[in-house]
């Protein structure tokens, strides 16, 4: 598929269901978590920088794969590979979310969840898929109008890509050269690069629940193996065709309820996030 035909956004969205969530190993996730009613909570850059840093942590500790991350004003995107143990991701979120809750209601005497509610994880398929999930990730500032390009936004895996580290490496550099399909890191920059400059011109920089409010993303034939295998799970949820290429499997568009597995706290270090429920 060429540069032109991905990232067809789409503009609006709606609020989701909270379901049963449930593990399905060797997939790619794509992370959303927001800040307690969308609140600014992430405003300051020493905040943003905390983030990373448990990221950072949560890759030495656990063995998070990360594909590809942005942190915002007042939620965050990750992109992540499960590496067959379903505690890696759970364990992940919760380190990261926890600390950087408390060290913000310490710093400002504040109490309250500073996370609304748990994170929500949307299986995506691999290759273009994967391709348009990855860039619509390194849009995420630039569809704000913040900055007019992604690499004006330091809280990114977009200059971490462009411009590797030499230490506190968070992406996983070689698994992205394999899901890019790139012979050699320097191709995987050069195609990257092009990518978001073909997206930034041809002006595809909208949101797209698709990539937020879904259960998985891909293929139609991928989008039904996800639902069957998700089982009496899957019970609500729908499927549907996006453009020629791309198929979602939909929540149920009802109010958020009760459906998780204990009770809501203000984020601590007890809070967990359970890997077998979704919202």
């Amino acid at each position: 598929m060429s540069y032109s035909t991905l990232l067809e956004g789409k503009k609006g969205g709606r609020v989701m269901a909270r379901a049963k969530r449930h593990y399905i190993p060797g997939q790619i996730w794509h992370i959303t978590h927001r800040c307690h009613k969308r609140e600014f909570l992430f405003k300051f850059s020493k905040d943003r920088h905390l983030w990373l840093q448990w990221l950072y942590q949560a890759r030495k500790r656990y063995g998070l794969t990360i594909l590809n991350y942005i942190v915002t004003s007042n939620h965050i995107h990750l992109l992540v590979k499960d590496d067959g143990d379903r505690d890696t991701i759970p364990r992940s979120m919760q380190l990261i979310a926890g600390r950087t809750g408390q060290a913000y209601n310490q710093r400002k005497k504040r109490q309250g969840a500073f996370w609304e509610d748990r994170y929500h994880a949307t299986a995506v398929e691999t290759g273009d898929h994967f391709l348009r999930c990855l860039v619509y990730i390194d849009l995420n500032m630039v569809r704000t109008g913040v900055v007019k390009h992604p690499a004006e936004w330091p809280f990114s895996g977009y200059n971490e890509i462009q411009n590797p580290k030499r230490k506190n490496i968070l992406i996983h550099y070689k698994m992205l050269m394999e899901l890019c399909g790139a012979a050699s890191y320097e191709a995987l920059k050069h195609d990257h690069k092009a990518l978001v400059e073909e997206c930034l011109r041809a002006d595809k920089q909208a949101r797209d629940e698709k990539w937020t409010q879904s259960v998985a993303v891909g293929s139609q034939g991928y989008v039904e193996r996800i639902k069957k295998q998700l089982g009496a799970l899957a019970s609500g949820r729908t499927t549907r065709q996006t453009d020629e290429t791309i198929y979602r499997l939909q929540e149920p568009h009802i109010s958020y309820n009760g459906l998780f597995r204990g009770e809501k706290n203000d984020i601590g270090g007890e809070n967990g996030y359970i890997w077998d429920i979704f919202d």
